[in-house]
């Protein structure tokens, strides 16, 4: 499958070096164009296959489109493609400037404003509580592997989200409809609380343990 993946800072790199290395087509794009040009032509020097491209143009030519931007960045993005029919991957977290919480909750996601923002897009959230530093040290934590909670209204969109998390190496875990992005966006904020104010680093992530 292609997939577009908006946003070259570091979310950006580490979705676009980890799903490059599988064998779906990967195109980074941005406002920056430069920037994401940059991003390919690196990556490129490590062996990853990627592309650069602008922003309208990845997402015409993708099936799958990641959100790898800040959430307030994510009204302008609208209106800057078709978004219609494709699998949109909501990365994003409505976190506050100052960390200090989320600016959506409760009653509401990000991932369901982006829905509302973009209708006949099929939005699905995942990956979003994934540090950045993740994919530079890989997915595998001693031999268990980083968790991707997917959470979606539509099943095939989910479905397809599901099976490349996995080919890319994740333990895909289905976590219901979109309206549990709800949960999923605060359990990213929690895991930013103990990475950088308890000191517990970038190398975590959260899991379930079952048995």
């Amino acid at each position: 499958m292609n997939i577009a993946i908006i946003g070259s800072g570091n979310i950006g790199s580490g979705l676009a070096k980890t799903f490059g290395a599988t064998s779906h087509g990967v195109v980074v794009a941005s406002r920056d164009i430069e920037g994401a040009r940059g991003l390919a032509e690196t990556l490129i020097k490590e062996g990853i296959r990627v592309q650069a491209s602008d922003i309208a143009t990845a997402v015409k030519n993708a099936e799958i489109v990641m959100l790898a931007i800040p959430y307030a960045a994510v009204n302008e993005l609208a209106s800057a493609a078709d978004f219609g029919g494709k699998v949109v991957i909501d990365v994003t977290n409505p976190v506050k400037a100052d960390f200090s919480g989320i600016t959506v909750g409760f009653d509401s996601s990000a991932a369901e404003e982006i829905q509302k923002l973009m209708p006949k897009a099929k939005v699905v959230k995942a990956f979003n509580t994934v540090f950045a530093q993740i994919y530079d040290q890989g997915l595998d934590f001693n031999g268990r592997a980083v968790p991707a909670f997917v959470a979606a209204d539509d099943e095939d969109a989910k479905g397809i989200v599901m099976k490349v998390a996995k080919e890319a190496g994740f333990d895909a875990v289905d976590a219901g409809g979109l309206i549990n992005a709800r949960y999923l966006e605060p359990l990213a904020y929690l895991n930013i609380h103990f990475g950088y104010m308890a000191g517990q680093g970038t190398q975590i992530a959260p899991a379930w343990l079952a048995r």
